[in-house]
């Protein structure tokens, strides 16, 4: 038997996976572009209020809204890679936007006339802001990042996944192999651009700071196109976004026909003998939605079995493939609410560590601002290997479950921290407050008074921040890997993006309300330019409080959500792609 199925094997085309010899140059050009984004995008907060002299709440928002409309971009980019140009050529194209965006962002602090003339004291007024074509010159920069961002967060992975082949057991060893030193040089990128470059650009110049980053993601590009023969270029197959259009369309044509005591054993059912997706029992939920599978007198069939018109007859492997895009739309939804909270600790931790004694020990050295979020990052790491090694083993002999919890278990404990980590923000930030308006060590021209507390008192809560990511991130990149189909996997790794992206919209939007209505409100302004002025505690607090309400959202959806099960034992088809005989799941 296995003979046979080599033969037949032989008659598909034969493609040369290289594995590692490819993978310098796909890790290089990994590491390199991480290297390059992070260190343009980590410390832009800092860069637009000192070089720009954008408004605190001004430079917040934009901020939020170019991480959100980047993180959004990826599910174009799926779409456009999957449906039209495959992962090689939208990872070239995005590689050079993301290139050339960093130059133009370089330019903006090389060029005196791109930016507006140094702040003297903003307090006072004496600060001009950008005029509107600089501010477009900085925007355009932007808009390519966006693009380049777009293209490559949802094809880097798979396509150093391609590289190797997954039907043999050295391939599988390495796909393992390659998904380790993709988040190494994750890690290794967030901290080398949170010490090094945020150094070079907020204590020796802006200008070196952000062509150091471009510089990088020249190399990057380099790397990637160097290692062209090699690569195995998986052409595109089309987008799973189409089949899913195709049930709803199909749905409502045949809405006002009435579904069989027993669908499973009626509707049409093909499935292509070249389809990667496991095979989906039929389940009750949404039944409106089988309705798309019902053989009507007007549908014709090809003689593979297939339907002559999917928009008006889909197989129910579609329909039940769209069922677990629903299910899975109430949980991705109480993600973007837990994000808001994490936002917080890369935005507004950076202005609190602005006005906090950054000094390192005795010496006069200071530690930059957008620095200190590299706790997060050096908490995540420590933890995921303790958890992983330590922590599991014992959870599975004590649950007798695989991973010792569940997913939806690992996302709630998550969810949890990131309300813990707001409400101990808020107090750090009352502490932090008082001690500025009662004992200021210092006084920023632009921001204000120095608080004496320590920047390291702000290390709990961005220790619990990583915490809470290992916990909820990552249990999110493998609920979407494992629950949803495999040819809608890019889709997947994008909607944790699109997550990402509602979040930020999110924030803005509540930082926007809470500035507007707090404006000249009994307790002052939370959100001034000047956190001493302000009450940011009650907005940590605030948040909080929207973190218990989505938790209790998340946990009905949680207990409502069912698990995707794979047909191990997929009933037999007839020529015309109807199943002739299966009972209903229990």
């Amino acid at each position: 038997m296995e003979k046979n199925e080599e033969v037949v094997a032989t008659d598909e085309p034969k493609i040369n996976y290289r594995g590692w010899k490819t993978m310098p140059f796909v890790i290089g050009n990994e590491t390199f572009e991480k290297l390059g984004t992070t260190g343009t995008a980590n410390n832009l907060l800092v860069y637009f209020t000192t070089v720009f002299n954008m408004k605190g709440i001004q430079a917040a928002t934009l901020v939020n809204v170019f991480n959100g409309t980047t993180n959004f971009a990826t599910l174009m980019g799926a779409f456009l890679c999957d449906t039209y140009f495959g992962r090689y050529k939208t990872l070239g194209f995005a590689s050079v936007a993301s290139f050339l965006g960093m130059v133009l962002l370089s330019l903006t602090a090389a060029i005196s006339q791109l930016h507006p003339p140094p702040c003297k004291n903003q307090q006072t007024g004496t600060c001009h802001g950008a005029t509107p074509w600089q501010l477009a010159f900085l925007l355009s920069g932007l808009g390519l990042l966006v693009v380049g961002g777009g293209g490559i967060r949802p094809c880097n992975l798979a396509f150093g996944a391609d590289q190797f082949d997954p039907n043999t057991e050295s391939g599988k060893r390495g796909t393992s192999s390659f998904f380790n030193w993709f988040y190494f040089t994750y890690t290794f990128a967030m901290i080398v651009t949170l010490t090094v470059v945020v150094y070079v650009q907020s204590d020796v110049s802006w200008a070196w700071g952000l062509a150091i980053p471009a510089f990088l993601m020249f190399l990057s590009c380099v790397m990637f196109f160097i290692g062209s023969r090699l690569y195995v270029k998986v052409k595109p197959d089309g987008s799973p976004l189409t089949s899913i259009v195709q049930v709803i369309v199909a749905a409502i044509r045949k809405r006002r026909l009435k579904l069989s005591d027993q669908p499973w054993l009626s509707l049409y059912n093909h499935v292509p003998k070249n389809c990667i997706n496991s095979k989906l029992p039929y389940t009750e939920q949404f039944r409106f939605l089988n309705k798309a599978a019902i053989v009507t007198p007007e549908d014709q069939i090809n003689s593979d079995g297939s339907a002559a018109n999917s928009w008006r007859l889909c197989s129910l492997q579609k329909v039940e493939e769209l069922k677990v895009l629903i299910r899975v739309i109430p949980i991705w939804a109480s993600s973007i609410v837990f994000y808001v909270a994490l936002v917080q600790q890369q935005t507004y931790v950076i202005f609190q560590a602005l006005q906090s004694d950054r000094r390192l020990g005795k010496t006069n050295f200071k530690i930059p601002a957008a620095t200190y979020t590299i706790f997060t990052m050096i908490s995540l790491t420590i933890w995921i290997p303790i958890y992983d090694r330590i922590i599991v083993p014992r959870l599975q002999r004590l649950t007798k479950k695989e991973g010792g919890l569940t997913i939806l278990q690992r996302m709630g404990i998550g969810m949890v921290l990131a309300i813990v980590t707001m409400l101990l923000s808020g107090i750090i930030e009352e502490r932090r407050r008082t001690l500025a308006l009662g004992k200021p060590l210092g006084e920023d021209l632009i921001r204000g008074a120095i608080s004496p507390l320590s920047g390291l008192w702000l290390i709990p809560q961005l220790t619990l921040t990583g915490l809470s990511e290992a916990f909820t991130i990552i249990a999110q990149v493998e609920f979407y890997y494992k629950q949803f189909p495999e040819n809608m996997r890019s889709i997947g790794g994008s909607l944790l993006f699109v997550g990402f992206a509602a979040s930020n919209y999110l924030s803005g939007l509540l930082l926007s309300v809470v500035h507007r209505t707090t404006d000249g409100a009994a307790t002052g302004n939370w959100l001034p330019d000047d956190l001493n002025k302000g009450r940011l505690d009650y907005f940590y607090y605030f948040v909080a409080a929207l973190g218990v309400l989505n938790l209790g959202y998340f946990i009905v959806c949680a207990r409502w959500y069912k698990y995707k099960e794979s047909g191990a034992n997929p009933p037999h088809e007839s020529g015309n792609g109807k199943l002739e005989s299966e009972k209903p799941p229990v």
